[in-house]
């Protein structure tokens, strides 16, 4: 009997990388994923040409990136990666494409130790589409919810903050582009910051033992602590200084190229934004180091229901347009 050509196609490119046993060598119509005595967490994303990529941008970065905004979420859960489904949707089968693309995604695969289980693809007029559902164990009961917060916990994020968004605007020849002209090592750093997140799955563990809350910040670091304080009815006074910024994002603000407001809503950062009991800050600090994961407290929880409040070096709240990026207006 002759294969379709979606049967063929998804036999060349990732039946190789679909190595796990629950995924039964994509023979069958789904998967078995063995729950192991843990919670499983599930997080899904979606990744759309001309909305979280560029139509440009390399097959590889694509595929990594497709995969690591669905680790950088069960990363800020606590929770260790089990396996992926991954729906594909593409104009066309091309091998100069999809070849870079799957062994990208089995690498990635390997390297965060979350395999292939299953998923589907489609054709479509429309905009390339790459979505993929993920999953992740964690202790029965302990997965770390956006809700949690209390006054007085410290306000921690992982890396450093708006680089992706001064990536994308090298990529549209923006002001960053021209600012950065002469400096090709840090327009590739920023670039790569954009196109190929850097999930903190290494500290996962380290959320699960110390946050009371956690999230990922992918819409940006304003809003994304706005949802969490909303979950968990509290508020939050951030130092603006103390906001990690990388050495080129530094010298753009010092230049006036860029302004901090635009690097705290951006959004595709990636990094974990928790709170954190002052008694388990140390011990939180430590894990990290032994992770090799950089955090920075950036300021503290405070009861109330406000929005949380960014102020400058000399206390005074900074007017933010708006606190993050999104798909509605």
């Amino acid at each position: 009997m002759t294969a379709s050509g979606e049967d063929a196609l998804i036999a060349r490119y990732f039946k190789p990388i679909a190595t796990d046993a629950g995924a039964f060598a994509l023979d069958d119509d789904a998967a078995v994923l063995k729950a192991r005595g843990a919670d499983v967490v599930v997080t899904t994303d979606a990744i759309v040409e001309g909305v979280h990529f560029l139509p440009g941008d390399p097959p590889e970065t694509i595929a990594r990136k497709a995969l690591r905004v669905n680790l950088s979420d069960l990363a800020a859960k606590g929770a260790q990666p089990a396996g992926f489904v991954l729906t594909l949707a593409l104009r066309s089968a091309e091998d100069g494409w999809l070849k870079p693309f799957a062994a990208a995604l089995g690498e990635d695969a390997r390297t965060y130790a979350c395999p292939l289980l299953g998923g589907d693809t489609v054709s479509t007029p429309g905009p390339l589409t790459v979505s993929v559902t993920a999953f992740g164990r964690v202790p029965a009961d302990r997965m770390v919810h956006r809700r949690g917060a209390q006054p007085g916990d410290r306000v921690v994020v992982t890396g450093t903050i708006g680089d992706a968004v001064l990536g994308l605007d090298i990529l549209k020849g923006g002001a960053v582009a021209t600012a950065l002209a002469g400096d090709e090592a840090a327009r590739q750093m920023l670039i790569g910051r954009y196109r190929v997140p850097q999930p903190r799955n290494a500290l996962a563990n380290a959320v699960l033992a110390h946050a009371s809350a956690a999230m990922d910040v992918s819409d940006g670091l304003a809003g994304d602590l706005t949802k969490l304080c909303a979950a968990s009815r509290v508020s939050a006074a951030i130092h603006v200084p103390g906001v990690p910024l990388s050495r080129p994002a530094a010298a753009l603000i010092a230049s006036r190229t860029v302004g901090i407001d635009a690097l705290i809503t951006g959004g595709d950062d990636y990094e974990i934004l928790c709170t954190v009991p002052e008694a388990d800050f140390e011990a939180f600090a430590q894990d990290a180091r032994k992770a090799g994961v950089a955090i920075s407290p950036i300021g503290a929880v405070i009861a109330g229901s406000a929005a949380p409040s960014f102020l400058d070096e000399r206390g005074r709240e900074l007017a933010l347009k708006q606190r993050s990026w999104s798909h509605f207006r």
